[in-house]
């Protein structure tokens, strides 16, 4: 079976040295290039083509944003994990439209790293159990939110907050007055009509498209 060609995008050599040794170390795996900016990351390109790449936020020369906006447009097909620090959720937003697939944490296990190359190889988007529980511990709705443009109704955009806040269903079956068969019918709605596989997806779904606010 082919392994999953990685390319690494990190200004730090300590870290991506580190990273690289570690997922190498699976059989499934290969780290085929690296780059210590956006700007050397491109112009790798012309020489690799990874099938997923592992891409820092802020870089010298050409940050994440910026490359990843140039990689998508020239390739499609290319999929991009943003790797993350606390405090970048301004820049989620940004990352998002320039087409990542998903976001890890810089300090996550290496196993949580597998799981997301595995998961976005696969066609899935993923982000960090720590990076979704600092969004939901931060969510608030956005004053700007067009219900329309997502085709989702009144009561959709309702439960789709309360998931954001990380509630189950039964929680928000209690705080909507509704019974929780009710909840299941409208969080099933809500994966279809956002084509979305789990609550990660959602939640990205939801930032993307500005329905709610890190």
């Amino acid at each position: 079976m082919a392994k999953i060609k990685i390319s690494l995008v990190d200004d730090h050599a300590l870290f991506r040295n580190g990273l690289k040794m570690l997922l190498n170390a699976n059989p499934q795996i290969k780290v085929v290039s690296e780059a210590n900016n956006g700007k050397e990351f491109i112009e790798s390109l012309e020489l690799t083509m990874p099938d997923i790449v592992l891409m820092d936020i802020n870089m010298p020369v050409m940050d994440g944003i910026e490359a990843t906006q140039i990689a998508n447009e020239k390739y499609p097909n290319l999929k991009i994990i943003a790797l993350s620090m606390f405090g970048e959720e301004d820049y989620y937003y940004k990352m998002i439209n320039a087409g990542v697939k998903g976001f890890l944490l810089k300090n996550s296990e290496i196993n949580e790293v597998i799981e997301a190359i595995l998961q976005v190889e696969k066609g899935s988007s993923f982000f960090s159990q720590e990076l979704l529980y600092n969004v939901i511990k931060n969510f608030k709705p956005h004053k700007e939110a067009e219900i329309e443009s997502a085709n989702l109704s009144k009561r959709e955009l309702q439960v789709l907050e309360e998931i954001c806040k990380g509630l189950s269903n039964q929680e928000i079956a209690d705080g909507l007055f509704i019974s929780k068969r009710t909840v299941d019918k409208h969080r099933a709605n809500l994966l279809s009509k956002t084509n979305s596989k789990n609550t990660a997806n959602l939640i990205m779904y939801a930032i993307k498209n500005k329905l709610i606010a890190v």
